[in-house]
């Protein structure tokens, strides 16, 4: 029986879009979904809602929660990872506060920035240890990563996992119709490219009938900036650099040094940017799930809608070798002439029987790989500091994150790593 095996299977709603896809999806009738998480409650309760669901779309799968990781891999042809070590509490929540103690202050903190340094070296040892179960049970699956910080993670099972990895983030595919909705645009028929790194893509073209309409876009955009609303800081940025970005304001917030500023905090108030917000999305997430519960896992006639969701469509497409086109995180090996080949890019890839196959993109816009590379180099040298186990190399990468090094003195930022080392204690033993 052809498996599919979801990591962090109690993430009950992520769950749902997921494999409710893939049992909407008649290329994978037949599958077993073997579910896996750490938190027996929430395992059992994504097993009881994906049974439920089973029988609402008559769907010809087999559901098996496994309460053994080794085994939950073994066979698995596709493995689709949704974890998040250390969770809101303690480990998002020492993230944010210690950071503040600094004058330092984010949005989400997932994926650069110190909050996404140590949420890196604090998942990489479990990626890789997931990456070892993997060689010896499935060593040929394909791993779909679904887990922040996207670009660092998808490039360790890379490059130290040797791992088949394709990491997917949702961005690239609502980038234009969100855009578009903001400033009062229809999408249909629109044509686009998007490439760059995850959470910082460029949406580098995009045309109707062959018509350039970035024009237009920065007209409706520069209106819309004299008003106050959710997505200022990427038209901002739009209008300074040239292209719009993939990600949200409140990540781009934090991604660059002119935003989050403790000197200029009208910056804030101007930009509509939402301090904390991650922290805050976390604590309403935790309180919905209660009231969420039972309508999802006790729901007999639970229904669902096929999701924009790549995963189950990687899938479909590798089962049919009817072509697909995604946009995916892989490795360089110069797709990105303009970016280090060792970074992981995100870029438009071709799904068939034979994998996932990314495409040539070419240079970005000079101003657009800089400020991509600003990036990047946190990215590296988080990944140094996670494989050689040394301390100076999580400074560097803090000392080079651009708005860390916009805020602090060389010497605060070695103290408030020094500080969030101790903090997280068991869950970074190897630097103590």
């Amino acid at each position: 029986m052809n498996k599919i095996t979801f990591i962090g299977a109690g993430s009950t709603v992520f769950a749902k879009n997921v494999l409710g896809d893939s049992m909407l999806t008649p290329a994978l009738q037949g599958f077993e979904f073997a579910l896996y998480d750490i938190d027996m409650e929430r395992l059992h309760d994504s097993e009881k809602m994906l049974n439920n669901l089973k029988e609402s779309t008559h769907s010809h799968v087999h559901i098996r929660a496994y309460e053994d990781r080794q085994e939950a891999l073994r066979g698995a042809k596709y493995v689709v990872n949704a974890i998040q070590v250390g969770g809101y509490d303690p480990c998002t929540i020492t993230d944010f506060e210690i950071p503040k103690k600094y004058g330092l202050r984010q949005t989400i903190a997932d994926t650069v920035g110190i909050g996404g340094i140590f949420r890196n070296l604090r998942t990489i040892p479990v990626m890789l240890d997931i990456a070892r179960d993997m060689q010896e049970v499935c060593p040929d699956a394909l791993f779909l990563n679904y887990t922040n910080p996207m670009a660092v993670l998808t490039n360790v099972m890379n490059t130290y996992g040797g791992i088949r990895t394709v990491g997917l983030c949702h961005s690239v595919q609502v980038c234009v119709p969100h855009l578009f909705e903001n400033l009062g645009m229809d999408p249909t028929g629109v044509q686009s490219k998007i490439a760059g790194i995850n959470h910082m893509a460029w949406l580098l073209e995009v045309t109707k009938d062959g018509e350039d309409l970035y024009p237009e876009i920065k007209r409706r955009a520069r209106e819309k900036q004299l008003e106050k609303h959710d997505d200022m800081v990427r038209l901002e940025l739009m209008l300074r650099f040239g292209y719009y970005v993939t990600e949200s304001s409140e990540h781009n917030a934090e991604y660059h040094p002119y935003f989050i500023k403790k000197n200029y905090p009208d910056l804030i108030e101007r930009f509509n940017i939402p301090l904390d917000e991650y922290p805050r999305r976390c604590v309403n997430q935790i309180n919905r799930w209660k009231s969420m519960r039972d309508e999802l896992v006790q729901n007999k006639q639970l229904s669902h809608q096929r999701t924009h969701e790549y995963a189950s469509y990687i899938m479909e497409a590798m089962e049919t070798n009817v072509p697909f086109k995604i946009g995916a995180n892989v490795m360089n090996t110069g797709l990105i002439p303009n970016l280090p080949r060792e970074a992981c890019v995100e870029v438009p890839c071709l799904v068939d029987s034979s994998g996932v196959t990314p495409t040539y993109v070419g240079n970005l816009p000079a101003q657009c790989a800089a400020l991509n590379r600003t990036n990047i180099n946190t990215q590296l040298l988080t990944i140094e500091a996670a494989i050689t186990g040394k301390r100076e190399h999580i400074y560097h990468a803090a000392m080079l994150d651009p708005h860390t090094s916009a805020e602090l003195s060389l010497d605060d930022i070695v103290s408030l790593c020094d500080d969030l080392i101790d903090a997280h204690g068991k869950w970074l033993p190897q630097y103590r």
